[in-house]
């Protein structure tokens, strides 16, 4: 019987959703038992190490590669195994586009209960540079097991930062400023953040970059309400002649969410600009913004492609943060309504359709499902009297883009009591995609057409449009 610590021999036959490799063991007298184990790959034949048991599957460590498996590829990172944010690194990007195809259509089937000749995906669209594309990065500070001073990311499911010099996801003016900032710490002697303390100052570095306007913005999150030797800092960090923003944001609670809701700027902008497209965007720190702006045009163009607009429709963008998929939707509509909860998020949606002379855009604060209700009005297509000035509201188009955990129940039962000839779903989990498309799908709906888009190369994640269609009475 295999137990913990015991050593086996997995052949590796498939993978999880989360990346990791699924084995089978070999010559044991359980053989065919089933292990999940980090870093392995399909193909792979290894040695691991069982950390885990349960009573029909194990967790298991790798610890010698036997035969490596024909899809894999050189890592670019070389701490990619101890950091974790890129779970598929070493395996090649045909196969990673693979695995994300596979893994949206088994989703969809075992999740969402769909047949698989009711899926009509198109294959993920890939890139051709899959490095150095996210235009955003936030390093937590803090001190190594030795007690240095380090900036890095957490090593997965734990709060322990692995030091990252050069993450090869983002930009190369990462490096700089964090170098900077942490040269600041050194010599001011400013203490990083110890979350079992609540003790120390600086918690995180948030960093965005333009990568069309070339603009660089620095957010420092502290555990307090000023920066010292701020003066010092600022004329380091400015060295860098795409400076563009310098802010600090106010976190002072004892808890995992990174930011707070101050933010003040002490140099420059209070913002950097960008595009999508032909549109452009003002970027504040508390900004939900795309983070790879090159894939982020081809998603919104699959957006715009699924909806088919005319000019004559009614669009609902939920979730609608700070207008990006409004305003492109809003070249096409006749009108574009968006709604967010975050009010700061909300103005700036409005901000942007103004630098962009964009009328046909309107915004509003609140929980997507209360506005929606508050201006369709009846669950019932034919509008009593009483509510007919809510005719000019009805969306033939709804565009959702929720967060990881999707739509709550209250959103999508608003969604189907407004009754929009077609929704566009953009998802960035395919899990609670297919949970949610489950329910829209039994209220009266059908799936036309879906498309995954790599937006984050090198890891298991994928970003997801779907169309569904209201079904003929």
């Amino acid at each position: 019987m295999v137990k913990k610590n015991d050593r086996i021999e997995l052949n590796i036959v498939d993978m999880s959703a989360d990346g990791s490799g699924i084995g089978k063991t070999i010559g044991q007298e359980n053989s065919g038992m089933t292990f999940f184990v980090k870093d392995a790959l399909v193909g792979d034949k290894i040695i691991a190490k069982v950390i885990k048991m349960k009573k029909t599957y194990g967790y298991a460590r790798l610890m010698e590669m036997l035969e490596s498996s024909p899809d894999r590829t050189e890592p670019k990172c070389p701490i990619h195994r101890q950091c974790g944010g890129c779970q598929i690194q070493a395996l090649s990007y045909e196969k990673q586009l693979e695995y994300k195809q596979n893994k949206i259509r088994n989703n969809l089937m075992r999740i969402g209960g769909f047949d698989a000749s009711q899926i009509h995906m198109d294959p993920v669209i890939g890139m051709q540079e899959t490095y150095r594309y996210r235009n955003k990065a936030q390093f937590p500070i803090g001190r190594d097991k030795n007690g240095k001073l380090a900036a890095g990311f957490y090593a997965a499911r734990t709060h322990v930062i692995i030091p990252v010099e050069d993450c090869y996801l983002g930009v190369p003016h990462n490096r700089k400023i964090i170098s900077h900032i942490l040269e600041w710490m050194e010599r001011y002697h400013v203490e990083p953040y110890d979350e079992k303390s609540g003790t120390g100052f600086v918690r995180h570095v948030l960093i965005r970059y333009g990568f069309r306007s070339g603009q660089l913005m620095v957010c420092i999150i502290l555990n307090g309400k000023s920066l010292p030797r701020s003066k010092e800092l600022v004329d380091k960090l400015t060295r860098l002649k795409e400076m563009t923003s310098i802010s600090i944001n106010v976190n002072e609670q004892r808890n995992n969410v990174i930011m707070g809701n101050t933010v003040k700027t002490i140099w420059g902008s209070d913002y950097i600009e960008d595009w999508i497209g032909d549109v452009k965007f003002r970027i504040s720190p508390l900004s939900f913004y795309q983070v790879n702006p090159v894939q982020t045009e081809v998603l919104y163009g699959k957006v715009l492609e699924f909806a088919q607009l005319s000019g004559k429709e009614i669009v609902w963008d939920l979730y609608c943060g700070i207008g990006t998929i409004s305003l492109f939707l809003a070249q096409r509509a006749k009108k574009v309504y968006g709604i967010e909860i975050i009010p700061q998020a909300v103005e700036d949606a409005r901000k942007n359709a103004e630098i962009n002379g964009i009328g046909n855009a309107e915004f509003f604060v609140g929980e997507a499902e209360d506005v929606l209700e508050k201006l369709c009005g009846s669950d019932d297509m034919d509008v009593p009297p009483d509510k007919e000035e809510n005719r000019e509201w009805r969306p033939q188009v709804v565009v959702v883009d929720p967060p990881r955990k999707g739509c709550g129940e209250k959103l999508l039962a608003a969604i189907l009591k407004v009754c929009p000839e077609k929704i566009v779903y953009v998802s960035c989990d395919s899990a609670t995609l297919a949970r949610d498309l489950k329910v829209l799908c039994a209220g009266g709906y059908e799936m036309v057409r879906g498309q995954g888009v790599d937006m984050f190369c090198q890891t298991v994640h994928v970003e997801t449009v779907c169309l569904l269609s209201r079904k003929a009475q």
